[in-house]
């Protein structure tokens, strides 16, 4: 399930991708079309002034003077590659008088034009009046040479932009993943939050935001605690207050047998047998819910404990060397679970039982009925996710529970006849 839902994290960064686009775009367009605008004048400016700079100079040198003589005409300047700029000195009639080597040999405008203009030639023209007459000085640059100066700005400009905007987007996003980590921390706090036990409490918040969701929990968690305390209390007061009537009962079946004729003793045997099996599940919960969270961890002889146990009809094979029959456990809850569990073989027609200790593992092995391949998945189903409501007895049901107790859990294995449990028990804690 969790695969399938969205990340708050995947989404912001989706988000800040997307904004980071669209304002790349805008910015990019914007940036281009201003400095396409601006570099345009720019240029203008630069024709404009070139021209007053080169006028100037050209008055007051040999050149005039060589224009004003023989109207010659000279061809002046570097050579075709240097410079970014061409000028022309045109007469009447349109007549070059001189220009520099990359003018063209014609006159730039077929008329005396003044200011700015554009050339038939792909020229953008700047005219100034020259020398007192009628003569005229073009500078001029090529639309080829001023669209690649404004396409080098932009793209600088823009390149820029985006490298900035980068740069935003990435601390952004390592904000965002910094400002979540509380979420992170929260989830792995909740993972170990134990609202049973007293006095649990989850670390402080470390966001404003946070703090509702931790009160939230924590009073969650409480409420869990009173309600599982309630409920713990009625069945521990249900089961004394069964405890007492089923003795009286066993003993009244006990003088009844005794004194009953023949033909009703198998009659009143099984009322007994019944009796007992309710008194040891009376004893189970009395067990589980006297030791609450708190175990009483003690070393455990299984043979010994089984020796006590009631197994009317029932053969109990230990099969666990002495020296390896010990486990750490609470002895009135591994008490409840074996009850239990022995109970279930019997009632499934077992006649014998294999039990053996493997570390802090009991493995039980009965030669009963056992049950299908189907049916036993989905008892473990059932033990893993704790849906024992209506797929499951109560015997395997406590088993679990004390298990779980203990810090491990019911396993069942597929042997090809019988029924096979494992009840396996977690570390007891250590002496400080």
């Amino acid at each position: 399930m969790a695969a399938r839902l969205s990340s708050i994290r995947a989404r912001l960064s989706l988000t800040l991708i997307g904004l980071w686009l669209l304002w790349g775009l805008v910015v990019s367009a914007g940036v281009w079309l201003v400095v396409l605008h601006e570099v345009e004048e720019l240029l203008d400016d630069t024709l404009q002034a070139s021209a007053e700079v080169l006028s100037g100079l050209l008055d007051r040198g040999t050149l005039s003077a060589a224009v004003g003589s023989g109207g010659l005409v000279a061809s002046l300047g570097h050579g075709p590659e240097e410079g970014r700029f061409a000028w022309q000195v045109v007469g009447a009639g349109s007549q070059v008088l001189l220009r520099s080597a990359r003018a063209p040999e014609r006159a730039l405008m077929p008329l005396a034009t003044y200011g700015f203009a554009d050339a038939h030639d792909d020229w953008r023209v700047y005219g100034i009046r020259f020398g007192g007459g009628e003569r005229v000085l073009y500078v001029a640059q090529t639309r080829t040479e001023r669209r690649e100066a404004q396409a080098e700005v932009a793209l600088t400009t823009v390149g820029v932009a985006l490298c900035v905007g980068v740069l935003a987007a990435a601390g952004i996003g390592l904000r965002i993943r910094r400002e979540l980590s509380p979420l992170q921390d929260l989830t792995e706090s909740l993972a170990h939050y134990e609202p049973l036990v007293p006095g649990a409490r989850l670390p402080e918040a470390t966001r404003r935001e946070l703090v509702p969701i931790h009160e939230a929990i924590e009073q969650l968690g409480a409420r869990l605690a009173r309600r599982v305390a309630n409920e713990r209390a009625f069945s521990a007061h249900a089961a004394h207050a069964l405890r007492t009537p089923l003795a009286g009962l066993d003993a009244q079946l006990a003088v009844a047998l005794r004194e009953s004729p023949p033909q009703l003793k198998p009659r009143l045997d099984r009322m007994r047998q019944a009796t007992g099996r309710l008194t040891r599940v009376v004893a189970a919960l009395l067990a589980l819910f006297r030791s609450g969270v708190e175990l009483r961890w003690e070393g455990v002889d299984v043979k010994q404990l089984l020796a006590r146990l009631p197994v009317d009809g029932l053969e109990v094979v230990v099969e666990s060397p002495p020296d390896r029959g010990v486990l750490s456990a609470d002895p009135d809850l591994l008490t409840a679970a074996l009850l239990n569990l022995i109970d279930n073989a019997v009632r499934h027609g077992a006649l014998v039982l294999r039990v053996s200790v493997q570390g802090q593992s009991l493995l039980l092995r009965d030669d009963g009925r056992g049950v299908s391949a189907e049916r036993l998945a989905e008892l473990q189903d059932a033990l893993q996710t704790q849906a024992y409501e209506g797929r499951m007895g109560l015997g395997l049901m406590l088993a679990d529970l004390v298990a779980r107790a203990h810090g491990g859990k019911l396993l069942l294995q597929a042997q090809p006849a019988g029924f096979a449990v494992e009840l396996r028990l977690g570390e007891p804690p250590a002496q400080g």
